[in-house]
């Protein structure tokens, strides 16, 4: 089993002290990265919860630099001593409760200090940023955010001392010195001095610095008191000379208590501070901020995606454009002329300084897009490669990446439409659906530019060839509204043949192929429409190839019709659902077509295609469906009812999880298998068969984190059959085949259905025939004469005889 997906910025990275290695927060672990490659050399493995701190021991002497020593804190609640060159635990301390950020002034202190702390581990103290669980179980209104402080030396840590408490847990930021800490709480900075000497008496002196909006970022000059703060406007405020008054030492003190009657400029009230400098450039929240080391330049970063040097003493600024998503982090290494930037759409850039130029990048896998609401749950973003174990995903600012699910690696991306990142943006145009064929050398996508006031939509059709050197995809075909102005429903491609086809709302569907002959290569390619189909001008919902390319089923909203693709005529029609079809799927290249559909009565449905009838069906919401090419087994990703959810019962079984996946084998109507799974609304399920020994199924879900494993081993199977005897006695499920959908028929007794056998159609005589008359399918209706007969008959009274 292999997980992966995991984000990379939620906490701030670290370098090693020979600036060689990044150590990432990715979830319950800490990831270490090599700076020269940008890919992953190994892990620390320990914590049941997210890591939120990470703070690299630093050395003391150049001598020293081989050293690999860091402390992490986590919501598991506690906090771990790791040599990360081995990688090996040393050391775990319990809290006891949650930590959402740590600092360890001591370890910034001068080299012959920490040498002598290192004497003196007792004096090793931590100043957590901790969640007071009590308080949230007992649903009060208290604060349940402290400060704490605590001794790193006892392997169990008492409740240790309180210094502020606030409505939710805060992140603590400490000067590079090691000489001042402090958090950010709405329009205010509190600061504290960190006592000399660590021992436990010392109390730390507080100051708060005030602002009239709210503060998103602060950083601490190197070696001057001076704070740089960053609000939600996009101002950038500079604080000098601050806690002269109240954090000052005894001498200092006297020195700077005639000042406090001068009037400070930009200073706020009696706030501690000789002035208050204003710069405005950013245009929405500052997110980042950091001091350069020797505190001559200032960088700031918000959602423009732009990185802005500033000049501290002359305010003059310089630009690292386009980087194309809002900035979270910067951070240095111990080498000045190494740093990282790191980005909200999962990326860390590694940059080179000064010129800023953007050396590699560590590229996780990027959040899913934000969709229109009438495009939720309609969008087919997430599309698979199973012989690579490729998948391609929409994100945002209209590109699909591509990701390797078993490298846990991105491996390149594509811009589907022009667009440069701007913060702030209404959303002008959606890729809709994304589709990659069997072999993973086309891919499809479809596009929606939206209107303007009703005006100026367009859809867009593009055709994309692999180039298997840069691994990327090149523009091949691009259809404009290839449906007239209807949007597509789906993309589908032949199992075998450069042959695809399109579905539309607006009630057809067009078959697509590919016109390159023997002298053109992938990139000089182009495809064609071939044929186009329709039936009774119904949308067009959804569409799958059988295993071997000779039939399209095609759902007709809520009806499917199986046609040829080659000749472009229609085979059959299979009985109607209840709702529209959402999703179709051949399972493998058996004769069984598996349905799905959504509102208003969600319904998973088997059909029989040799005999054109019911199998059986469920009423489950369903994500998405796959099927293995070489079997019968197909697997669905089913969304669990709240009121499921929330019974009492079940809650040991699903634990808070609201999706389940299913593996059924052919027309069983029970499950060989069932998976319990987190986010599953907007999910993705694939097999993934590029080695033949092994057939693996993946995972995507709505946050596109994922999960690749073996559906046959018995490592993975954590749900038994009792979940799925509960997941299946919830919905109306008892019925099969084809009460499911036209309800009970009437129970005859064995003589009359001889009868009836006997006129060769199946009809029913009876003294009240209109009951029975329309109950069934339209295809074994009677003849003419003996429906119309009966049906003016029983539309008449019979007379009865008056005795007088």
């Amino acid at each position: 089993m292999k997980r992966g997906g995991r984000s990379y910025v939620t906490s701030p990275p670290s370098f090693s002290n020979d600036a060689k290695k990044l150590l990432v927060c990715t979830g319950n672990t800490v990831s270490v990265f090599s700076a020269a490659t940008g890919l992953q050399i190994t892990s620390l493995e320990g914590h049941t919860a997210p890591v939120t701190t990470l703070i690299v021991v630093p050395a003391s002497s150049p001598a020293q630099k081989i050293l690999c020593y860091c402390w992490t804190a986590s919501l598991d609640g506690t906090i771990r001593h790791w040599d990360f060159s081995g990688p090996e635990l040393l050391k775990t301390i319990d809290a006891q409760l949650p930590i959402y950020s740590m600092v360890i002034p001591s370890l910034l202190s001068e080299p012959q200090q920490i040498d002598k702390r290192r004497e003196l581990s007792g004096k090793l103290v931590a100043y957590v940023s901790v969640e007071d669980i009590s308080v949230v179980n007992q649903g009060s209104k208290e604060l349940r955010g402290h400060i704490r402080r605590f001794n790193l030396a006892k392997s169990r840590i008492p409740r240790g001392d309180t210094l502020k408490e606030t409505a939710e847990p805060e992140s603590i930021v400490i000067s590079p010195s090691g000489e001042f800490f402090g958090i950010r709480h709405k329009c205010k900075i509190h600061i504290w001095d960190v006592p000399s000497g660590g021992s436990r008496p010392a109390v730390s002196r507080k100051m708060t610095l005030h602002h009239t909006k709210v503060i998103n970022a602060f950083a601490f000059h190197p070696t001057e008191r001076v704070i740089a703060a960053g609000d939600v406007t996009g101002r950038v405020l500079i604080w000098r000379g601050f806690g002269n008054r109240k954090l000052a030492l005894g001498n200092q003190k006297k020195k700077v208590r005639a000042m406090v009657d001068l009037d400070n400029a930009g200073v706020r009230g009696e706030d501690d501070a000789e002035s208050c400098t204003t710069w405005h450039w950013h245009s929405a929240e500052v997110n980042v901020l950091n001091f350069s080391s020797d505190g001559a330049y200032l960088y700031s970063g918000g959602r423009e995606g732009v990185l802005v040097v500033w000049q501290l003493d002359t305010g003059k600024k310089k630009f690292l454009p386009r980087i194309g998503s809002p900035l979270l982090y910067f951070m240095w290494s111990p080498d000045p002329t190494l740093s990282s930037v790191v980005c909200a759409d999962n990326q860390i850039h590694l940059l080179k300084m000064p010129s800023m130029e953007i050396l590699r990048t560590i590229s996780g896998i990027k959040p899913p897009p934000s969709l229109p609401r009438m495009y939720e749950g309609l969008a087919s973003t997430v599309a698979f490669d199973r012989s690579s174990g490729i998948a391609a995903l929409c994100t945002e600012n209209y590109c699909v990446q591509l990701y390797n699910l078993l490298n846990d690696r991105g491996i390149s991306e594509i811009q589907v439409c022009e667009r440069n990142h701007q913060p702030g943006d209404e959303i002008t145009v959606v890729v809709t659906a994304v589709a990659l064929s069997l072999d993973g050398s086309v891919m499809s996508t479809t596009e929606v530019k939206l209107p303007e006031d009703g005006i100026g939509g367009l859809v867009s059709l593009k055709f994309w060839a692999s180039e298997p050197d840069s691994k990327t995809f090149t523009l091949s075909t691009i259809v404009y509204e290839p449906h007239r102005d209807a949007g597509v429903s789906a993309i589908v491609f032949h199992p075998t043949r450069s042959m695809a086809v399109s579905t539309s709302f607006g009630g057809d569907f067009k078959i697509w192929v590919c016109n390159s002959d023997k002298n053109q290569t992938d990139k000089d390619s182009s495809w064609i429409c071939h044929a186009v189909g329709s039936y009774k001008k119904k949308p067009m919902t959804a569409a799958a190839f059988s295993g071997d390319g000779t039939v399209l089923a095609v759902a007709a909203e809520n009806v499917i019709t199986l046609w040829n693709p080659d000749k472009n005529i229609l085979l059959s029609v299979l009985g109607s659902t209840l709702t529209p079809i959402t999703k179709l799927c051949f399972a493998g290249k058996s004769e069984f077509l598996v349905a799905a559909s959504h509102i208003p009565r969600p319904e998973l449905s088997v059909w029989n295609t040799s005999k054109l009838s019911l199998s059986w069906s469920y009423g489950l919401r369903i994500e998405a469906v796959t099927s293995a090419v070489d079997s019968s087994a197909f697997a669905v990703l089913a969304v669990i009812p709240k009121t499921f959810k929330t019974d009492e019962s079940k809650e040991n079984i699903f634990r808070g999880r609201d999706g389940a996946i299913l593996l059924f084998n052919g027309s069983d109507p029970k499950p060989v298998s069932i998976w319990t799974v987190m986010k599953a609304r907007g999910g993705s399920i694939s097999f993934l068969e590029g080695d033949k020994s092994q057939l693996r199924l993946a995972y995507v879900n709505g946050s596109h984190e994922y999960v690749v494993f073996d559906p046959n081993s018995d490592e993975s199977h954590e749900r038994s059959a009792v979940d799925y005897d509960g997941l299946a006695g919830l919905e109306e499920t008892g019925d099969a085949g084809y009460t499911s959908l036209y309800g009970q028929l009437p129970d005859y007794d064995k003589k009359r259905m001889e009868d009836v056998e006997s006129l060769g159609t199946p009809f029913v005589s009876s003294e009240r025939p209109w009951e029975t008359i329309f109950s069934g399918s339209t295809l074994n209706f009677p003849p003419l004469q003996k429906l119309c007969a009966e049906f003016f008959e029983s539309l008449m009274e019979k007379r009865t005889a008056v005795v007088e």
